[in-house]
C-alpha cells in the first residue's frame, strides 16, 4: 500500500479527471490543467497513449508545477520510471501492463498505484494484488477507448460490496449520465471527454462535483 497520506487523499476523492492527449494538445496542457484543477477536480491523470517519454517527461513536470499549487495528486498513466523520476504522487496501470507489485518497486511505497479494471473478477483480482485504487468501466461505449466493451451499470453495486479499495467508475462519464451512476452504486467517477471537450472547463468541472455525493 502507499503512505496513508495518499490513503486519506484517496478516501476522500470523489472526482478524478485525466487530461488525455487524444482530446487535448500538447501546447495546451497546462492550460487545461490549470482549470481542472481549479474547477475542482480531486485527481489527476496524464494519459499519453502512443506519445514518446520524452514528451510525456516534460508535461509531465510542466502537470506537476500546477497540481501541486492546487494541491491534487498527479497520477501518470503506463509509465512507472516517469513517475519516479518527477515524482509524482501515482502511476496507473492497465491489464496489460506490469503487475501492482513491480510497478511499486519502480516508484516507491510512497507513490499511490491504481489498475485498470473490465470486469467484478478483475476488480477483485486488483484489490488481491494490492491497488491503491482501481478504474471500474468503460461503464458506456466511449471514444476513449473503443476497443472495449462497456460493461454497464449492473455490477458497480457488487464491486462496490466486493472491494474495498476506492473505485473511481469511469468510462462516458457525463452530467447527462452522472445521476443513473450514482442511483447504480457508483460514489466516485472518472471523467475524460466530457470535461475536455467542455466549452467551459471550470464550469463542467464544478456542475458535474456537485452531483456527487
Amino acid at each position: 500500500m502507499s503512505s496513508p497520506s495518499h490513503a486519506s487523499t484517496l478516501a476522500q476523492a470523489r472526482l478524478y479527471g485525466i487530461v488525455d492527449l487524444g482530446y487535448v494538445q500538447p501546447r495546451t496542457v497546462v492550460t487545461m490543467t490549470r482549470a481542472l484543477c481549479e474547477g475542482g477536480v480531486d485527481l489527476l491523470q496524464l494519459r499519453a497513449k502512443n506519445i514518446d517519454p520524452a514528451t510525456i517527461e516534460s508535461l509531465s513536470r510542466e502537470m506537476l508545477r500546477v497540481t501541486r499549487d492546487h494541491g491534487v495528486p498527479l497520477i501518470i498513466n503506463d509509465h512507472p520510471e516517469i513517475a519516479a523520476s518527477i515524482g509524482s504522487d501515482g502511476v496507473h496501470v492497465g491489464q496489460d501492463d506490469d503487475s501492482v507489485a513491480r510497478t511499486r518497486q519502480v516508484v516507491g511505497p510512497g507513490v499511490m498505484v491504481g489498475k485498470s479494471t473490465h470486469s467484478l473478477p478483475q476488480a477483485v483480482a486488483a484489490q488481491a494484488e494490492g491497488a491503491d485504487y482501481i478504474g471500474f468501466g468503460p461503464l458506456y461505449a466511449t471514444g476513449t477507448k473503443p476497443d472495449y466493451i462497456p460493461v454497464g451499470l449492473q455490477d458497480i453495486a457488487e464491486v462496490h460490496r466486493q472491494v474495498q479499495v476506492p473505485i473511481f467508475c469511469i468510462g462516458g462519464v457525463n452530467q447527462a449520465r452522472i445521476g443513473e451512476i450514482i442511483s447504480s452504486g457508483a460514489r466516485r467517477v472518472v471523467v475524460v471527454s466530457a470535461f475536455l471537450l467542455a466549452p467551459d472547463v471550470q464550469t463542467e468541472v464544478r456542475q458535474l462535483k456537485a452531483a456527487l455525493p
